[in-house]
């Protein structure tokens, strides 16, 4: 019996070396699920995008957040404006500028990637500020078609 506690030991102790990552206070949270949604998206919101995915248009849904979030620190470090034109990604680099174009209306808005999502439907392709989504109009109806079209890097 103590010959297998003894050997039991060590396996113990390597079973207690797990990872101290902890990802940062403003990290945490659903904004931060993209290891299990698949979007190629870090935790801690680093883009792991290939050169020919930023030429590519992007078709899908897309949503708005606004002053819950005001004051907020977003994932590249900079705090939330709804008044601003920003957006949320799951892969493009953050100083990325997009044109979201309204698939029903061909009504268009340029905006700044500087956070990541959104989480939880994958038909979600970015989540627009409010002041962006004001200029698409999708406020009430809350998500809209759209494409989105990288305009200009980091």
């Amino acid at each position: 019996m103590r010959c297998a506690a003894f050997l039991a030991l060590p396996l113990l102790l390597l079973g207690c070396g797990g990872s101290d990552y902890r990802p940062p206070k403003e990290a945490t949270g659903a904004t931060h699920a993209s290891a299990k949604d698949g979007s190629g998206a870090t935790p801690l919101g680093k883009s792991e995008h290939t050169p020919d995915e930023t030429k590519r248009p992007q078709v899908g849904n897309a949503t708005w957040y606004g002053g819950a979030f005001a004051g907020k620190k977003t994932s590249s470090g900079e705090r939330f404006d709804p008044n601003l034109f920003t957006a949320a990604h799951r892969t493009l680099p953050f100083g990325t500028w997009v044109e979201v174009r309204r698939v029903d209306t061909g009504s268009t808005v340029r905006v700044r990637i500087n956070d990541r999502g959104p989480w939880g439907h994958s038909d979600r392709i970015i989540d627009l500020s409010k002041k962006a989504a004001e200029e698409l109009d999708i406020v009430r109806e809350g998500v809209a078609r759209v494409e989105v079209r990288v305009v200009s890097g980091p």
